[in-house]
């Protein structure tokens, strides 16, 4: 036997160890939590894991969020008790009332960890506050009018080059690339103060394909990633040992994966040092920039080294916003303006009546910011695709004491006793049920699960208005709520709508023969048919 091999084996001894000790510890602990409805008991080794978070679980993520009440127990792995919570009370408690009871579930943390750094999403506590606060200002509705002409340019740079290749004809487009690649170069521009994109190739660059191949990839890990890798990896040993034990791992997918992270981290740090010496040869240097130093992250940089020491952001933070941000803001935002030109080819009626709300708004040449957002149809189009269509509905928390958690109306209990409140254990998953609530058949009345636009056009459901629903974003959960709630939305909301507003009043969208499906994942994402895992939307683009 080798010194290699030696090494390698006793390494996985450890870490077998070690997760035979956090399993054991799950298997002997008492719940008061089986009296909680929910679906059919799954396997014990592998309990709901594989039907709620495989790529291919969206009917059965349905089930949980529509057929048990606003209160539903699933089974983790070895028997842990897992909770779907989307009781408007219990939602406020656990992210606003009494957040600092509840943290982002580990699992998650150590992922984006892994895969960003300590960015935004994935550090807790004081740790994200302190990015919070100096992030916040460049976040603001204020700041998003700034941003306004810099979203303008590149969407109508995404307009001619389509006008290039689609001319007499309708012409098959993968939309999801492109507004993927829009997406990228929006936030690059308007966020980083830099270009990664011209918007003219067919096909984006490694580094921009590596971005948009992360969540499928990393979805692609299956169980390796939720129990028998990314869990414990971070636990052994120091950096340079753990890298060289993924490696040893021959997993075509994890190795996929480590490009990505590799390639990312890289640009990451490329573009850090960039700005960097730009601010340190001042203005003039800065304002060759594409956002002229206004961009989010110039103006991050220029308040941290302006921070006092305790308010400063150490360099490897500040490296890690850029990976999150470009990520963040290019994955959600391209899949939710794709899902939303699905839905209006879905209903051409409703597609004509927008092209006409803004081809008649822009006759006199590119809207102002308060024009753009105060376009009936289309607000009522965006607002009603984020409720019925959150691509972000995986979001999870987990006590970090025995709490208590209070529910707006009373759920009865598998024995028939009516239940007012809920005890749960320390550490126990809960996944916040974004998608039940934002269609809660209670809240939104019969027709919930319909995608209506028109019910934004009038005034909303009091049950609606009156529910403690602790959502940042128009009484939904889509954006979350609370400190961890998204800091984006309104760069996301604005970026919709330029690009729905110029593409809409240029070209018509119609759906082909091929069938998209949407894959679960951290931010679900579209396939042609079930077989592949390459995120792409197909449609037929022509001039309107």
């Amino acid at each position: 036997m080798t010194v290699v091999n030696l090494i390698i084996q006793s390494s996985l001894v450890v870490v077998a160890i070690h997760i035979v000790w956090r399993i054991s510890r799950r298997i002997f602990a008492r719940t008061p939590l089986d009296n909680i409805p929910g679906p059919p008991p799954a396997p014990f080794l592998t309990g709901h894991l594989p039907q709620y978070f495989d790529r291919h679980g969206t009917e059965f993520q349905r089930r949980v969020a529509h057929n048990y009440g606003p209160v539903v127990k699933m089974q983790g792995m070895f028997g842990q008790p897992l909770l779907y919570i989307y009781d408007p009370r219990a939602l406020h408690t656990m992210l606003i009332k009494e957040a600092s009871d509840y943290d982002e579930e580990e699992l998650f943390v150590r992922t984006n960890t892994l895969i960003f750094g300590p960015g935004l999403i994935s550090v807790l506590g004081d740790q994200h506050r302190k990015q919070r606060k100096m992030l916040n200002p460049v976040f603001s509705a204020g700041h998003m009018r700034d941003m306004l002409p810099i979203f303008y340019s590149v969407t109508e740079k995404l307009r001619d080059t389509w006008l290039a290749r689609v001319n007499d004809e309708p012409r098959e487009l993968d939309v999801l690339n492109w507004m993927g690649r829009a997406a990228l170069e929006l936030i690059a521009q308007g966020g980083i103060g830099t270009s990664l994109d011209p918007l003219v190739n067919d096909t984006p660059d490694a580094y921009t394909g590596a971005l948009k191949a992360l969540v499928p990839t990393l979805y692609g890990l299956g169980l390796l990633r939720y129990a028998l890798l990314l869990p414990y990896i971070c636990e052994v040993g120091p950096v340079w040992f753990r890298r060289w034990l993924v490696n040893m791992i021959p997993h075509k997918r994890l190795q996929e994966m480590k490009y990505i992270v590799d390639i990312s981290a890289r640009k990451s740090v490329a573009i850090y040092e960039a700005k960097k010496e730009a601010l340190q040869h001042g203005e003039e240097e800065t304002s060759r920039q594409v956002a002229e130093g206004k961009d989010i992250f110039s103006i991050l940089m220029r308040a941290n080294m302006a921070a006092s020491e305790a308010d400063r952001l150490p360099e490897d933070e500040v490296i890690a916003q850029i990976t999150t941000m470009l990520f963040a803001a290019m994955d959600t935002t391209s899949n939710s303006t794709s899902m939303v030109l699905e839905r209006l080819a879905q209903h051409p009626d409703i597609e004509d009546k927008l092209r006409k709300e803004v081809t008649e708004a822009q006759s006199a040449g590119r809207l102002s910011y308060d024009e753009l957002m105060r376009l009936p149809l289309l607000d009522a189009i965006v607002r009603e695709t984020f409720r019925v269509d959150p691509l972000a509905n995986m979001i999870t928390r987990q006590p970090i004491k025995d709490v208590v958690l209070p529910l707006s109306e009373p759920i009865q209990g598998l024995d028939g006793k009516t239940i007012h409140e809920i005890s749960i254990p320390k550490g126990t998953p809960i996944i916040i049920g974004v998608l039940g609530c934002n269609t809660d058949k209670a809240l939104w009345g019969e027709d919930a699960l319909v995608w209506k636009p028109e019910r934004w056009l009038s005034p909303l459901p009091s049950a609606v208005t009156d529910a403690p629903i602790p959502g940042v974003y128009s009484n939904m959960m889509t954006f979350l709520g609370g400190g961890r709630s998204c800091i984006g939305f309104k760069f996301a909301e604005l970026e919709m709508k330029v690009i729905l507003s110029v593409l809409l009043s240029t070209f018509k969208f119609e759906l082909t023969d091929k069938p998209v499906v949407w894959n679960v994942a951290s931010v679900r994402y579209p396939t042609v048919g079930t077989g592949s895992n390459y995120a792409e939307m197909p449609m037929k683009v022509s001039l309107a």
